[in-house]
């Protein structure tokens, strides 16, 4: 298993990290198999969606607040019982089949780590199954 850190700007923000993700690819030779690429917190999660147009990570993100707003009925003490609702739904993980070191995505995809509670510090993990 491989740790890959990155750090988001916002609290709010789907951070594009399929080139972080090649890069690791490549530099350990992983060719072809299965990547499983996790978060490792409970308010941040993993997720795969269009990376052409940034509007689809602002209408994701905008959608998730309507339906979960920062405020509400909340007995976590913490503050971010949003961050938490949103990360369930999202999830934590991805699994990506990899061909010839490259993700194998479609045209328009890219993998997300969808933050709900930065800026932060956050850890990925990714662990590589070869076929």
């Amino acid at each position: 298993m491989l740790t890959l850190t990155t750090t988001t700007s916002q609290r709010e923000e789907l951070k594009d990290i399929t080139g972080l993700i090649n890069q690791v690819l490549s530099q350990n030779n992983w060719q072809n198999g299965i990547l499983i690429v996790f978060s490792p917190h409970t308010t941040a999660g993993i997720t795969i969606n269009e990376g052409a147009d940034p509007a689809v990570s602002r209408d994701i993100l905008v959608t998730l607040t309507r339906l979960i707003p920062q405020q509400g009925d909340y007995l976590h003490l913490e503050g971010n019982s949003d961050a938490h609702l949103k990360t369930s739904l999202i999830g934590s993980s991805v699994q990506v089949i990899v061909e010839d070191k490259t993700l194998s995505l479609g045209t328009w995809q890219k993998v997300f780590l969808a933050e709900f509670d930065g800026p932060r510090k956050r850890k990925i993990w990714l662990k590589f199954l070869s076929g």
